[in-house]
């Protein structure tokens, strides 16, 4: 299957490749294009910005929390339909997981090359150490081009040199273009258009320094599209129309269809889970306060055989109607803790809530007793609070013991990423449900798994399947 598609990436962060993605994906929408939108990694926020530019659920692709395999098949399923795709790496082009402890046994055939016009390996990519998950490795996995974003302020000539490293350092990622971000005049595009130039690498745009389209940040990135709403579209506007003034479209496209064809199936969630008969009713937390989440969780969900309500704990004063279980993602309670602690009939009932109810990092804070002194749901005998520290990174957890999603010894590729901290209560011994290296944490029995890990489900769909068996028989552990 052939979907022309790029690879946004920078030499690091902060060179300006969320501007550069996010009014790429804009500006070829506004040309009349459907443009598949995609993040390298487990970030939750520029999904967020890529659904606003593109009209489609940004979606996630990240080798750790899925494994190698699947890389290419979610792509493609994100993308059907699409005429071209546009994906954010993360990082620097090669900033992968760090290579203490081992990648998923997934996907470990020989490293193959795919240059233009041959068909794209499906796994096996044998990445560098270190580059693990990397834009890198993403960009090899789908025989895609990289369009490279540089930070041209304070160089010109040296743009080069820098550009020259980064397409060489690895024979099997092509750098394709790149664009000169925060350009401050005439005079200095002109000497870094002429260096690149005669270095071989065409220059696909140059952006000049524009202060008004910058998206306000605290202290977990990006302030979420969900939270600034109108906001949040005329910035992504502000975008579109800064890349198409400073861009090359027409270059990009020709650049995006030079990408060869996949060898591999589209993912499709009805195939990973089997569906029953019967619809239970499945309540997903949504609105500002629980804004982390993958596309995939809820169409596995429905794949599984769930009806998919939306809850919002900010306003929804009880769970929707039939309601048989319960899914509370990630997020920035903390942001909002008085009117969730407000929200006391809704709390209430989520305290109550007999059915199955699975929670990840906002969603563990929540079920809390109490967060930074404000009551929560008191589903859970512990308490949450703010701290200075931020504590980030893939995880390799073991399951413990047994709960709602976790069976004892089973192994878990997640991330954890978040400014607080969780003390259960006094007399409180169980352990915690999952351990990694240096840490672990989680709560878990047969109605419930709470954590701070995020999983991607797409790499472990018995997790929606387990959610939506347990809603129809609670009481047995499958």
């Amino acid at each position: 299957m052939v979907i022309p598609r790029l690879v946004v990436a920078a030499p690091s962060s902060g060179s300006g490749k969320t501007t550069v993605a996010t009014g790429l994906m804009a500006a070829l929408r506004a040309r009349g294009l459907r443009v598949s939108p995609h993040k390298v990694g487990p970030d939750y926020i520029d999904p967020g910005y890529h659904a606003l530019a593109t009209g489609r659920p940004g979606r996630n692709l990240d080798p750790w929390l899925v494994g190698e395999e699947l890389v290419a098949p979610l792509f493609l399923h994100g993308a059907a339909g699409c005429d071209v795709a546009v994906v954010e790496g993360v990082m620097g082009l090669f900033d992968g997981k760090a290579p203490t402890g081992a990648a998923p046994a997934v996907g470990t055939g020989p490293a193959t090359a795919a240059p233009a016009g041959t068909a794209a390996p499906a796994v096996g990519d044998g990445g560098r150490a270190g580059d693990f998950a990397s834009t890198a490795h993403v960009a090899r996995l789908l025989a895609a081009p990289v369009v490279l974003v540089v930070d041209a302020s304070g160089q010109s000539g040296s743009v080069a040199a820098l550009v020259h490293g980064f397409a060489t350092f690895d024979p099997r990622v092509r750098v394709g273009g790149v664009v000169l971000n925060r350009v401050g005049s005439d005079r200095h595009e002109e000497l870094c258009r002429t260096a690149l130039e005669a270095a071989g690498f065409p220059v696909l745009g140059a952006v000049r320094r524009d202060d008004s389209v910058t998206v306000p940040s605290r202290h977990l990135g990006l302030v979420p599209a969900a939270e600034r709403e109108a906001e949040a579209v005329a910035a992504v506007d502000r975008l579109a129309a800064l890349v198409a003034r400073s861009c090359d479209l027409d270059a990009v496209l020709r650049l995006a269809r030079t990408a060869p064809p996949l060898q591999a199936a589209p993912w499709s969630p009805a195939r990973a889970v089997p569906s029953p008969e019967r619809r239970p009713v499945v309540a997903v937390a949504g609105g500002a306060a629980f804004t982390f989440g993958y596309a995939e969780h809820v169409e596995l969900l429905r794949a599984a055989g769930a009806d998919v309500a939306v809850l919002d704990p900010l306003r929804d004063e009880s769970l929707p109607d039939g309601t048989s279980a319960l899914v509370v993602g990630g997020g920035f309670p903390e942001l909002h803790a008085a009117e969730l602690a407000a929200n006391e009939p809704l709390r209430r009932q989520v305290a109550a809530f007999p059915g199955p109810i699975a929670a990840e990092c906002a969603g563990l804070l929540y079920l809390c007793r109490e967060l930074d002194g404000r009551p929560m749901c008191g589903r859970l005998p512990a308490t949450a609070r703010m701290t200075e520290r931020l504590t980030l990174g893939y995880r390799d957890a073991t399951a413990v013991r047994a709960s709602l999603l976790t069976r004892p010894g089973e192994r878990f590729a997640g991330h954890e990423f978040h400014r607080t901290a969780v003390q259960a209560d006094a007399g409180t011994d169980a352990g915690p449900l999952l351990r990694w290296e240096g840490g672990g944490d989680g709560f878990g029995d047969a109605l419930l798994t709470a954590s701070y890990l995020h999983l991607h489900w797409a790499g472990r769909p018995e997790l929606a399947q387990r959610l939506v068996s347990s809603s129809r028989s609670p009481s047995v552990l499958r």
